[in-house]
Parts: C-alpha cells; sequence; structure tokens
C-alpha cells in the first residue's frame, strides 16, 4: 500500500471522533491492518510489539482462531436477545455458572455489562441499591483514590481520581469523595512516624469515612494495581487494613479488577495476593481477550438475597440492551478454557519476573526513576531527575514516540510508561521489549 493510500484512509479516519480525543495527537494516527500473536501489522507495512495487550485486554494475543470460531458458531446459532426478565440464553448462564466462586469465594451471582465503564456504574447503583434496601438510604458517597481510573461513563468519570478527566465535564457529580493513594514513591498524604505508606493510605480511607460520616458512605471503590493512574502497585500491608476498615464502618468494599482480573498480575485475580476479597467485583476487558464487549459485576451472596427478596416496588431497575450477549458470552467461555488449558496466569507471573527485572536494567539512565509492576502489568516512570523525584511528562512522551518508532507499542501515562503484554507473549519477546525501549531512551537522551 503506498503513502498516497494510507493518507486516504487517515482522512476517512476523521469522520470519526475518537476515545480521549484531540487533534493534534491524532494527527497522523498508525492504521492498523492485522495483528498476530503480540504483534501488529499497519496499512503500510510497519511492525509493532504491542506491549499494551491492545488495552491491558488481549491476554490470548491477536489471531486467536478459537475465539473467532466460537463467536462465529454462536452468532450463526443466536447472535442477540434480550437477557431482561423472562428471556435467557445458554452462554449467558454457562459463563455465569463458571463464574460463581471463580474469582473469589462468596461471589457467586454475576450481572453482566458490555465493559468496564457500565461495570463500575453498576457497581456503584447496586451499593445504593442494597443500602436503601437495609433501610439506610443515606448511605450513598462512594469514596475513591486520587489516580484512580474507573471509566468514563458520568458516575465512573467523577469517581475517576484524575482531574483531566473531569475538567471539560463538570460541574462534578456530587457524592465522590476521593483520597491519597498507597503510592510509595511519591505519597501524598500525611506519612506519621514510624508509619508505613501502606498504613497512611489505610488511615486516610477511615478518615474520610469519618469526616464525611459512616452513615452517608456506600462504598470504598480501588484497582489493585493502578492502571492510568501509572501502574502504582500498593505496599501488602494496605488491602488487608483497607478491608478491616470497610468492615468497622458497614461500607461496601468494590474492586475494580477491570484491568487486573483474569491473569494478569499472575493471580487470576489480584486482591488474592492479599488473601483479601471483595463485597462487589467489576471485571470486564480479558474475559474475551477484547475479542467481544463484555463485562460485568459479581456480588457477595448478601446483596444476592437482598436483590432477591425485594418487594416489586423496589425491584432492581437496572439493565443494558446488550447484558448477557449470547456471542460475547460464548468468546467469554471460550477464552477462560484457553486461559486455563495453557495456565496464563502462571506465564504472567514467570514472564512477568523477566519483564521487570528487563526494565529495572534501564534505572541507569538519568531519567528513570522507578520501574515497578505485578506479573505482566509494569510501569516506568520518568523524572526530571531522580534526587527530587520531579515527574517529567514531556519526557515521557518523547519516550513513547521513540518507542513507537523502533516498533515498541507502549503507553505514556503522564510521566509514567505503562507496559501490558499480551499474557502469551515469549521470553524472547519480553527482551524484545526491553530491547526496544532502551534503544528508545538512548535516541532521546
Amino acid at each position: 500500500m503506498t503513502v498516497l493510500d494510507v493518507q486516504f484512509w487517515i482522512e476517512k479516519d476523521r469522520r470519526q471522533l475518537h476515545p480521549v480525543y484531540h487533534p493534534k495527537s491524532h494527527a497522523n494516527p498508525l492504521v492498523i491492518e492485522r495483528g498476530e500473536g503480540v504483534w501488529l501489522y499497519t496499512v503500510d507495512g510497519k511492525k509493532l510489539l504491542d506491549g499494551m495487550a491492545g488495552l491491558w485486554n488481549v491476554d490470548v494475543g491477536y489471531g486467536c482462531a478459537e475465539l473467532a470460531q466460537a463467536a462465529y458458531e454462536q452468532m450463526l446459532k443466536l447472535a442477540y436477545t434480550s437477557n431482561f426478565s423472562g428471556m435467557t440464553n445458554l452462554p449467558s448462564i454457562q459463563l455465569a455458572d463458571k463464574l460463581a466462586g471463580f474469582a473469589y469465594e462468596g461471589l457467586n451471582t454475576t450481572f453482566f455489562t458490555s465493559g468496564g465503564s457500565e461495570s463500575n456504574d453498576t457497581a456503584f447503583k447496586t451499593a445504593r441499591y442494597y443500602w436503601k434496601r437495609k433501610g439506610k438510604p443515606g448511605k450513598y458517597k462512594i469514596i475513591a483514590r486520587k489516580g484512580s481510573y474507573h471509566g468514563v461513563t458520568l458516575a465512573a468519570t467523577f469517581a475517576t481520581g484524575l482531574e483531566r478527566y473531569h475538567t471539560m465535564f463538570g460541574p462534578p457529580m456530587e457524592g465522590f469523595v476521593h483520597i491519597p493513594a498507597p503510592y510509595p514513591y511519591r505519597f501524598e498524604g500525611e506519612l506519621r512516624p514510624g508509619e508505613t505508606v501502606g498504613q497512611a493510605a489505610a488511615r486516610a480511607l477511615e478518615e474520610a469515612i469519618l469526616r464525611e460520616g459512616p452513615e452517608t458512605v456506600a462504598a470504598f471503590i480501588a484497582e489493585p494495581v493502578m492502571g492510568v493512574g501509572g501502574v502504582i502497585v500498593p505496599p501488602d500491608d494496605y488491602f488487608p487494613l483497607v478491608r478491616a476498615i470497610c468492615d468497622k464502618y458497614e461500607v461496601l468494599f468494590i474492586a475494580d479488577e477491570v484491568i487486573t482480573g483474569f491473569g494478569r498480575t499472575g493471580e487470576w485475580f489480584a486482591l488474592r495476593r492479599w488473601g483479601v476479597k471483595p463485597d462487589i467485583l467489576s471485571f470486564a476487558k480479558a474475559i474475551t481477550s477484547g475479542y467481544a464487549q463484555l463485562g460485568g459485576i459479581q456480588i457477595s451472596d448478601e446483596i444476592r438475597d437482598t436483590i432477591e427478596t425485594a418487594a416489586e416496588a423496589e425491584t432492581y431497575m437496572h439493565g443494558f440492551t446488550y447484558s448477557g450477549h449470547a456471542m460475547a458470552c460464548a468468546v467469554g467461555l471460550k477464552n477462560l478454557e484457553i486461559m486455563e488449558r495453557e495456565n496464563l496466569p502462571e506465564r504472567a507471573r514467570v514472564l512477568g519476573k523477566r519483564l521487570l527485572d528487563g526494565l529495572s536494567s534501564l534505572l541507569e539512565f538519568p531519567f528513570v526513576g522507578e520501574v515497578r509492576g505485578l506479573g505482566l502489568v509494569c510501569g516506568v516512570e520518568i523524572v526530571a531527575d531522580k534526587e527530587s523525584k520531579a515527574p517529567d511528562s514531556a519526557m515521557a512522551l518523547k519516550i513513547f514516540k521513540a518507542a513507537q518508532e523502533h516498533g515498541l507499542r507502549t503507553r505514556a501515562l503522564g510521566n509514567a510508561l505503562a507496559f501490558a503484554p499480551p499474557l502469551v507473549i515469549s521470553e524472547d519477546e519480553v527482551d524484545e521489549i526491553v530491547k526496544r525501549l532502551g534503544a528508545a531512551m538512548e535516541s532521546v537522551l
């Protein structure tokens, strides 16, 4: 394909509005034609190693014939039918049954959505519904963390703790409160003498609950590893303390495992690492490895019983056109079968250590402040200098662009570069990420 042909398609592309869009950043987009394994190929012949697995989600890699076949066979039988009360379909039944207790013991009921933003909005509404049914309608507030990302529907936008997502969509939605994140490299809260960052961040949650009034707080939401906020891995003492605080003040704990769920961190679900389970689990992305739009929440048996025993006047009036989409659920079932067969969570654990060790070798560069990660999700923090730790987003963007020129796709998240390649990546391909990123850093030094 000639350069002229590529420009033709880029011109046509202006007829769609892209996510998180500004014309400056989308002036010369890569036009992707196909993918295979961890590799993407553009219409003009470029080959890129996708270090982001699409958008954290293509766990089984590109070009998986089994998933395409599962979608094809289901669509021939039944692509879609309404899953509203009074109707269901076999794939959604089978997937809900497969997921019962799969992530965490006691989470046996699934509500299906089309993606992560819908899942978190559903979690917020479910928390509010639950407390109304319990005779505590004043419990409606949601506590989240600064730097968190929970989606871009209206409620999820204001649960998100990144100001740039709020600026042009205000005024802020009432009822969302933000506290410091457990960010060891750059903790923004108050750190008392002898206190760990995990203890201080957990204390910030308790103080926020008391400040707002426990009778007004419905839930606390947290990503086990913060993704868009810079791939922030919490200290090991943080989540056990959070669980105890939520129990103490009757606050539901929502785990946003949209990124970390289904093997990404080396566990099927990330909170298992800390021996903690949530009351509500939000998931999406890797449930289908991105081959179909699917997400959902899982709820505790207590919340399920509260919904089941409601009077008709208190019906759970929530649902989406594509809830329990037959084709998407069929793809989800086949995807989980592949992930179990190939033991991809264990692969993420082993190769994640290899990637983290490789990226850590880049600490020799003067602008690399920290390298962190858990399983196959890693972050490289770019700073003006190591002593001040001053964030350098401009340099991170330069490295991102240089990496793309070297055939490596990463993502610049402020001053951090994120890596979350498909879980099927090989050892050599992991090493190739490090090699290409190092070459990109050399080129901008």
